[in-house]
């Protein structure tokens, strides 16, 4: 067993769990400039503290988790900025740290609030690209090249303290089964959640049959799940993943807009009916089987704030 089983139990028990929304948009909205491959890890270099705001606001919201900015804090990014792999890694860190400062600043003003999580982001290597291919799946490593991208950052949440790891926004099988060999390496529990093609495939074409049942033979992962897609693929992803496997199932959409990786920028679907909110779809999707529910890019507190309610 992995040593430390906090999601796993929780989720075992019952426990339905809120999630945290976008942090991106929060940052933008504090002021953040993000037009910049490093996107959110930009912060960690320039405005750490901003981090911690936004941590704190979700918290306050009814988040239980939070999930750190190191969904695309690397050291080959990083390296880009000519930055150290000692000083990359640091950083990766100081995602940790902020995320449970936050914490503990919530727990000293709500000190009967329940058991609150960190979660530590490990972005796909097609965030490091920074081209939208997290969304395509479109690109080949071979298994070491993986590894060898993804070790540093994971060594380094764990070590830092992650209550678990959230590995999200995943494209492709082969970067999974990559990612499933650090868990056992590193001997820690984390969330698997995908990109999609459609409602049955991940973004490169792979069934998500087929992806969920490499992951479930992983007992170290703790629930399995999809986020960074359309609400409208959410139900019946959730269905498909059902069909596959009894691990508990999460999702954490986008806000319903659609996003255009060239102009890097989001609006309404052409001739798209106004989206539901989360709240609004969350009943159904707690129906079908998932414990953890959150929101992803252009989600905000508010919608955070109203799903907390339903948990």
């Amino acid at each position: 067993m992995p040593r430390n089983t906090t999601l796993s139990d929780l989720l075992a028990a019952g426990t339905k769990l809120t999630l945290d929304g976008a942090l991106a948009t929060e940052l933008e909205a504090h002021g953040s400039n993000l037009d910049d491959p490093l996107w959110s890890a930009k912060v960690l270099l320039e405005q750490p503290e901003l981090v911690r705001r936004v941590h704190l606001d979700y918290f306050r919201a009814g988040a239980q988790v939070a999930i750190t900015a190191s969904y695309q804090a690397t050291p080959m990014g990083f390296a880009r900025r000519g930055i150290s792999e000692a000083e990359a890694l640091e950083l990766v860190a100081l995602s940790v740290r902020l995320a449970d400062q936050a914490r503990v600043e919530y727990l000293a003003e709500n000190p009967d609030a329940g058991p609150l999580l960190i979660a530590g982001s490990v972005g796909p290597y097609g965030a490091y690209l920074a081209d939208g291919s997290e969304y395509r799946g479109d690109y080949h490593l071979d298994r070491t090249a993986f590894l060898d991208f993804h070790r540093p950052r994971v060594a380094a949440l764990v070590e830092a303290g992650v209550d678990f790891l959230a590995c999200e926004t995943l494209p492709s099988l082969p970067e999974t089964e990559a990612l499933l060999e650090l868990l056992e390496e590193f001997d820690v529990e984390s969330w698997l959640s995908f990109t999609l093609r459609d409602s049955a495939h991940i973004s490169d074409g792979t069934p998500l049959s087929r992806v969920v049942g490499v992951a479930a033979a992983e007992e170290r992962v703790a629930a399995v799940g999809v986020n960074c897609v359309p609400m409208e693929l959410v139900s019946p992803a959730l269905e498909a993943l059902r069909q596959a496997t009894d691990l508990p199932l999460l999702a954490y959409p986008n806000s319903g807009e659609t996003y255009d990786a060239v102009t890097k920028t989001w609006g309404p679907a052409p001739g798209a009916a106004a989206p539901a909110t989360l709240a609004q779809a969350a009943p159904g999707w707690h129906g079908l089987g998932a414990q953890m529910l959150g929101g992803c890019c252009r989600t905000t507190p508010h919608d955070i704030a109203e799903l907390a309610l339903l948990a």
